[in-house]
């Protein structure tokens, strides 16, 4: 819960301190490149931690992260100028690819299938309190102008971690050589990089079709099957074709994809839309949206007797009633923004969100022995943030198109465009809370393609 209150933290402390800290070190054009480029390191050095833990053990792996973290905290709290701090962000967002994976790993391996959904959703609620303590750590070290102390805030946290951790964790690695893929790494963290950078930035840095997004979706493709080929003849391949042989990782992985989409859909929308349309302060549009990360833990602790009564399938379909009823009551009343709403649906579609991700997590970690147990958690999140990242370029996109159609000046949340067109942000958001209620439909088809796991249930409660 420490370690993962780093990474959650840090995703939310940094956003309202932006404008204090580009009036120091200016470069107010490249100020999205410290979330970008945050996102990007994670996601690509995920899958690589996930699989090295596998070979290693997760307690070095951790620390590993942890150190990683502390160096960058370090470095961005003593940053020069913007491309310094994008840089060291960097750094902190390859340790955070060490760390979110870990923790959920070995809370995998230390809890048994009837404890973990409670274990998980005390990790869950880390995510909630973070989104409420980030913004206001923020906010008052921004007003005192001490925003450098943002970074500096996470060394007594890194410290007091890793010493939790070497003294409490301890754990038996059978030892026995192992060849590293240098290639396949290589070639996976370059080619996600090229693809994730053309996603996140195309639209915004440049054109959709321009040289650069050629560049970037082009030979992000080339390396990309390049991966594929070197990975059939690895002897241990860093992502393992059987992750996507065998339905129920294929299927739990696609569905976490899904659920990356609608959480950034809400999160990116919901706050901007009540602001726009209705004037609240910032702080009311987020108690909103925290709505959602306050019904995701209570759900997801509780999932555990679900899934023991009525199995693993089950429990994610009843999941995504929910969900489809949270982003469907969005959609359908966006035209006429409410709080009060906003809330409720947000509360209706975490309590969904819960009883999907951490089920079909835990039935994927359930469903592999411990050295593969890794790679499947590690695949499970960074199919969550291809899905965030997928989906906020996409939505961008419509919204950016909407709200210019509809008289909005600039683009939606930057420069001129900063402040918000009350007309023109209805039509935007209410695009995207559709798309998120598309995503919610295919994702609960994909959820019906999950195995029946009645029977492995039945065995599991005899045992």
């Amino acid at each position: 819960m420490v370690t993962t209150g780093l990474v959650a933290i840090d995703a939310t402390i940094l956003a309202t301190a932006v404008p204090t800290l580009v009036a120091e070190l200016g470069s107010f054009e490249l100020f999205p490149w410290l979330f970008s480029i945050y996102l990007l390191a994670q996601a690509v050095s995920t899958p690589l931690f996930a699989k090295f833990s596998d070979m290693v053990g997760r307690k070095p792996i951790i620390l590993i992260g942890i150190g990683l973290f502390l160096i960058g905290s370090i470095l961005c709290g003593l940053a020069w100028s913007m491309p310094a701090l994008i840089a060291f962000r960097a750094v902190q967002g390859i340790g955070a690819g060490a760390i979110g994976p870990m923790a959920i790993t070995i809370a995998g391996d230390i809890y048994s299938v009837e404890e973990r959904a409670k274990v998980q959703g005390y990790i869950a609620s880390v995510w909630a309190a973070s989104a409420v303590i980030g913004p206001t750590l923020g906010g008052l070290f921004a007003e005192f102008d001490a925003w450098r102390w943002i970074f500096f805030i996470n060394i007594p946290l890194c410290l007091l971690a890793g010493w939790m951790l070497i003294r409490s964790l301890h754990e038996t690695v059978e030892h026995r050589p192992h060849k590293v893929d240098v290639l396949g790494a290589l070639l996976l963290t370059a080619s996600l990089g090229l693809l994730l950078v053309g996603v996140l930035q195309g639209g915004v840095s440049w054109a959709w079709v321009s040289w650069q997004s050629a560049v970037a979706f082009g030979l992000g493709g080339l390396l990309l099957a390049a991966f594929v080929a070197v990975e059939r003849r690895a002897t241990e391949p860093i992502l393992p074709g059987w992750v996507f042989s065998r339905r129920l990782l294929l299927t739990t992985t696609l569905v976490s994809v899904g659920v990356g989409a609608i959480l950034i859909g809400l999160a990116s929308y919901v706050p901007v839309s009540l602001e726009g349309a209705l004037g609240v302060s910032p702080l009311v549009a987020g108690l909103a949206l925290a709505a959602l990360t306050i019904g995701w833990p209570i759900s997801a602790s509780l999932s555990g007797r679900l899934y023991l009564t009525l199995g693993f399938r089950i429990t994610v379909l009843i999941g995504m009633v929910l969900v489809l009823a949270g982003t469907g009551l969005l959609a359908a009343l966006a035209a006429t923004p409410s709080v009060a709403v906003s809330a409720i649906a947000c509360f209706i579609t975490g309590l969904g969100l819960g009883l999907v991700a951490t089920p079909s997590l835990i039935a994927a970690q359930a469903s592999v022995e411990w050295n593969e147990r890794g790679v499947v958690t590690g695949t499970n999140l960074f199919a969550r943030a291809v899905g965030q990242a997928v989906a906020v370029a996409i939505f961008g996109a419509v919204a950016n198109t909407l709200y210019r159609a509809a008289g909005g000046g600039g683009v939606l949340g930057e420069g001129a465009g900063a402040v918000v067109d009350p007309e023109a942000i209805i039509p935007a958001s209410q695009a995207v809370f559709v798309g998120a209620l598309l995503c919610a439909i295919v994702t609960a088809v994909l959820a019906t393609a999950m195995p029946d796991d009645r029977r492995s249930r039945r065995a599991m409660m005899e045992a």
